[in-house]
């Protein structure tokens, strides 16, 4: 397990803390829509963090080619219809490009900055000309009024129980999800990014935003910035 995550519960558990069979559980929700939305009809996506194919398997069906990317196997195992390719999102270099490069499930807050700096860096070496960049952002509340937690309507409740500080602007925060016959637990390391910390993170790695694509700020498009002084490769 790596320094600062943990997970409990049922079913293999993952470096970073995450339970494979809870990710098999849990609904995309409308963030497909999202995506679909912001990406061009049948464009290639490159799915950073695919998981066990949540988001993946929704955007096969809306007609996209999707290369799923993540370091777990057992959660690729779980992956159908795409290319799936294992490895360190940071360290990716496929010497290809793609019309949307995907980094949800909050991971530009990666707790160690030059994590974040890595993954940020792949986004830009691997969009096309032309192309976007899709992220998923923590909401304003993320680590504030806390403990916290929200009921789905599939039946299952996810709360948020802590974030606490432990240096450098991170905070370990602590998930449990709670199912009928089942209990997960998942604590990882989170750095919060105001809005213009994201913005100069996105600059570093030659990127800027296009857009933000959700009201709460949540989902944003970005483009390779040919003025900026960072740099993809």
């Amino acid at each position: 397990m790596r320094e600062g995550y943990e997970g409990t519960g049922p079913g293999a558990i993952t470096p970073d803390g995450c339970a494979v069979e809870l990710y098999s559980r849990l609904p995309a929700g409308d963030e497909p829509d999202v995506v679909t939305a912001a990406a061009p009809v049948g464009a290639s996506i490159l799915e950073l963090g695919s998981g066990v194919g949540r988001m993946t398997h929704p955007l096969l069906e809306r007609g996209f080619t999707v290369t799923a990317v993540d370091e777990s196997p057992d959660m690729l195992a779980r992956v159908r219809g795409a290319r799936t390719i294992c490895g360190a999102i940071e360290d990716l270099d496929l010497g290809e490009t793609f019309d949307v490069v995907m980094l949800a499930s909050f991971l530009v807050h990666a707790g160690d900055a030059e994590v974040r700096r890595g993954m940020l860096r792949t986004c830009a070496r691997h969009v096309a000309d032309g192309g976007c960049v899709l992220i998923q952002r923590e909401g304003a509340d993320y680590h504030t009024d806390l403990p916290r937690e929200r009921v789905d309507p599939s039946g299952f409740t996810v709360r948020i129980v802590s974030a606490d500080p432990v240096g450098d602007g991170v905070h370990s925060v602590r998930a449990e999800y709670e199912f009928p016959d089942a209990v997960w637990t998942q604590t990882f390391l989170s750095r919060p990014l105001t809005t213009e910390q994201f913005e100069e993170a996105l600059g570093e790695a030659g990127l800027r935003v296009d857009k933000y694509l959700t009201p709460d700020g949540i989902w944003v498009r970005a483009v390779r910035d040919p003025e900026s002084g960072g740099q993809g490769d």
